[in-house]
């Protein structure tokens, strides 16, 4: 939950007003079809159109250099689910990688999978689920990534990028192999819940048989954002989180801090040009015993007031921290750039509440989605450090973790997800 960032700044949303349908999705490592109370009503863009008129308003570009989903501005809303591969034939699976890409381009587009969710063959399944017809777009990304553990098939040993390592055991790490790892990611991002979880749901459809969902996650709330000028969100602590996060805007420091380079790992990393890794982590936060905790103590543990979110000492929240001024144990100061010689992650977490943990505790907290050039000089020796010093560790638990590289873009309608990696003539 750094605040590496203590790097954002914030993101204005779409024109959007309140969608008709309530917060509904899949929770935990299964598919069960549920209901989540997440809070509110859900914005989603629309462009003034009515939800019933099909539009395509709120659209966000499928093709492009890189993968949308990253400098994207941050959608309100979160499906992200980890895929164990099941199929030995490599064919199959390049065939499902260029299916999910064909469904992703129409879905993302605001339209129905294949021939849609009714008007075919009366004895076959249809090719769409149904429930996000007559939903616009709702601004949906999908971004696809690749674990360290699907280059143990295929013959892809040889391919394995050198950034994409395994993480390693951090000191007061309590994971959970159910939350933890997977072949493929798949992260759903829209600001209307039923269209991440239609998304999430089509692709596993799609997928049976070769895939499987391994764990899934759902998050509200965005903590972080990538479009400078708008409030920055607050975390289920109360308090503004990543001041600083990279803007999408901000290209100079997505090359530097965010996309692989031509040059990054030598000419069998090739295929990452222009990708990223992210990096996944289920926090959980310990909201009782936080909710007892003095206001003082809690604006020391972050660094910054809780009202207006300025560092120590300072009036606004934008102004230069003086980070001496801060606890040597303040979660601000540790996560700053300038006391880490300059690492610099891009962050798109999300809240999450997943119901109660049977002793009446809140099973809540944060899920921390982390994008970086390369998490060995990211995310790694970022979060040793706090993981080591940061008094914010009395108030959370990292139960969940994944690492996934993050191939290039889909160029155009011919391209498809992993091609730069699976296709023979790359």
């Amino acid at each position: 939950m750094s605040e590496t960032t203590d790097q954002t700044t914030d993101q204005t949303r779409a024109t959007a007003r309140p969608s008709r349908r309530a917060l509904i999705g899949w929770g935990g490592a299964g598919l069960a079809l549920g209901a989540v109370a997440a809070g509110g009503a859900v914005a989603m863009a629309t462009g003034g159109e009515s939800d019933d008129a099909g539009t395509e308003a709120g659209a966000v570009e499928f093709h492009g250099v890189h993968q949308a989903g990253i400098a994207t501005p941050v959608q309100d809303r979160l499906h992200f689910a980890a895929f164990d591969v099941k199929t030995d034939d490599r064919a199959e699976f390049v065939q499902l990688l260029k299916d999910w890409t064909a469904a992703a381009r129409r879905m993302t587009a605001g339209k129905t999978v294949g021939d849609g969710a009714y008007g075919g063959l009366a004895e076959a399944p249809p090719d769409d689920t149904g429930e996000a017809l007559g939903l616009p777009p709702s601004r949906l990304t999908l971004t696809v990534g690749f674990g360290p553990s699907l280059f143990e098939k295929f013959g892809l040993r040889e391919r394995r990028p050198a950034a994409l390592v395994d993480l390693p055991k951090f000191p007061g790490d309590n994971l959970e192999a159910s939350r933890t790892g997977g072949d493929l990611c798949v992260q759903a991002c829209a600001d209307d819940p039923q269209v991440a979880v239609h998304a999430i749901r089509n692709l596993a459809r799609i997928g049976f048989g070769k895939v499987a969902v391994r764990w899934s996650q759902l998050g509200f709330g965005k903590t972080s954002s990538t479009t400078p000028g708008s409030q920055t969100p607050r975390n289920l602590f109360g308090f503004k989180d990543g001041t600083r996060n990279i803007a999408g805007t901000e290209t100079d420091r997505l090359d530097r801090h965010v996309w692989v380079g031509a040059g990054d790992g030598g000419a069998k990393d090739a295929w990452m040009t222009g990708g990223s890794y992210l990096v996944a982590r289920r926090i959980r936060m310990n909201i009782e015993t936080w909710d007892r905790t003095s206001l003082q103590e809690q604006e020391d543990v972050f660094g910054r007031d809780k009202k207006e979110g300025a560092p120590v000492g300072k009036a606004k929240e934008h102004d230069e921290p003086f980070l001496k001024a801060m606890k040597p144990t303040a979660h601000v100061r540790l996560a700053h750039p300038d006391s880490n010689g300059g690492i610099t992650i891009l962050r798109r977490g999300y809240s999450f509440t997943d119901g109660t943990d049977g002793l009446g505790r809140l099973d809540a907290g944060l899920f921390f989605l982390a994008y970086q050039r390369d998490p060995r000089s990211g995310f790694i020796p970022l979060q040793r450090k706090l993981s080591a010093h940061d008094a914010l560790n009395e108030y959370i638990q990292h139960v969940g973790s994944a690492v996934f590289a993050i191939p290039p873009g889909v160029r155009d309608a011919n391209d498809w997800w992993g091609r730069t990696l699976l296709s023979e003539e790359a």
